[in-house]
């Protein structure tokens, strides 16, 4: 197997469900990312930081569901999604369940889009009954979208933000991560399987992305599909 090309810049990208503002879920992603961001610095990897901020777009993903199209304000968030390197994603829990707009974000995005993608899942709620659905619902969510998720997750309940703990988790959480992109290991995996992959045509995916120009019409099956025979 072929040694990963080292990356010049890592582009750490963070997923915000929240939608109060000021925002404990976005809170929570901006110390993760900024400590993901300071620990690929130390260890001699620029990064940059951006954040898709899901309430001012939530009417564009409504819509965006509905019709099945992403409007121009969600397509450029998903693009920014498929060009990072590292992603956060951090979303509020109401009632035992992941927030309703963070699921119909994800909802559109294509399932080969973050695939080999390094992410740390986080999450914030009003009680501490709620930490585990950090790990029971968007620990297989992104497991079904086969990115990367690193061993620590996150969660904040209201009596954490004064806890010594939490800053140990989100450096913990934020070394894992950090260590996966400089480690060039998830861009190998995907790389190296990609053709195992099922992917949708002309998809966001970077390596998924086709034009017309790549589908062979001379094969039996679009012969058949133009209504000719096989």
């Amino acid at each position: 197997m072929n040694d990963p090309t080292p990356l010049a810049t890592a582009s750490v990208v963070v997923v915000n469900g929240g939608v109060s503002d000021p925002s404990s879920t976005r809170l929570l992603a901006d110390r993760t990312a900024q400590k993901t961001v300071d620990t690929l610095r130390e260890s001699g990897l620029e990064a940059t930081l951006s954040v898709i901020d899901l309430a001012p777009i939530a009417v564009d993903i409504a819509q965006s569901i509905v019709s099945g199209f992403p409007s121009p304000q969600v397509q450029e968030a998903i693009e920014r999604l498929a060009a990072a390197d590292a992603i956060i994603a951090s979303t509020p829990i109401y009632k035992a369940g992941i927030s309703g707009l963070f699921k119909s974000f994800v909802d559109l995005i294509d399932n080969d889009l973050l695939i080999a993608k390094p992410v740390i899942l986080a999450a914030t709620g009003g009680t501490a009954r709620h930490a585990m659905v950090v790990d029971e619902q968007l620990r297989p969510l992104f497991a079904f979208l086969r990115a990367i998720a690193t061993p620590t997750s996150l969660y904040a309940a209201p009596e954490d933000w004064g806890s010594a703990d939490l800053g140990k988790r989100i450096a913990r959480a934020s070394t894992e991560l950090a260590l996966l992109v400089r480690s060039g290991a998830p861009r190998d995996i995907a790389a190296s399987n990609w053709d195992g992959y099922q992917h949708r045509f002309g998809g966001n995916a970077t390596q998924a992305q086709r034009s017309i120009d790549g589908v062979d019409f001379s094969s039996e099956l679009m012969r058949l599909a133009a209504g000719g025979s096989a």
